[in-house]
């Protein structure tokens, strides 16, 4: 199971860099979950022909990944996004800044207000990543 995310989050970086041929045939085994006759069998080639470009894109995609390390980045973008949301979470169950507290003073409700800003922002970026 790993292998099929790994391989399917290298082609959604670095896929398009294929060429159609070598794309709908990774996708027909990566994402459609199709088996080498299968595909064989569809494309009117033999299954080592599907096995061998399949292995020769896994070894394109690796290489991708480790000239540019876009993969790489993304983790580590979306680890420091989720230290930032726990970080910033508010005592509050629900999360959200309580302003009715009446031993608050301007300044706690301004930098609670920006952590609360922080965090929304987090979330936002988590939703993109």
């Amino acid at each position: 199971m790993e292998k099929i995310f790994e391989q399917a989050l290298l082609y959604d970086f670095y896929g398009e860099l294929l060429t159609a041929h070598q794309q709908s045939i990774y996708e027909d085994a990566v994402y459609n979950d199709m088996s080498l006759g299968e595909i064989a069998e569809e494309r009117g080639i033999s299954r080592q022909g599907v096995h061998d470009l399949i292995k020769r894109c896994d070894r394109i995609l690796q290489d991708y990944e480790s000239k540019l390390h876009l993969v790489e980045r993304f983790d580590k973008a979306k680890s420091k996004v989720a230290e930032i949301q726990i970080l910033t979470q508010l005592p509050d169950s629900e999360g959200e800044l309580s302003l009715k507290d009446k031993g608050q003073t301007q300044a706690d409700r301004e930098i609670f207000e920006r952590m609360e800003r922080i965090r929304r922002l987090s979330g936002e970026l988590m939703k993109e990543l």
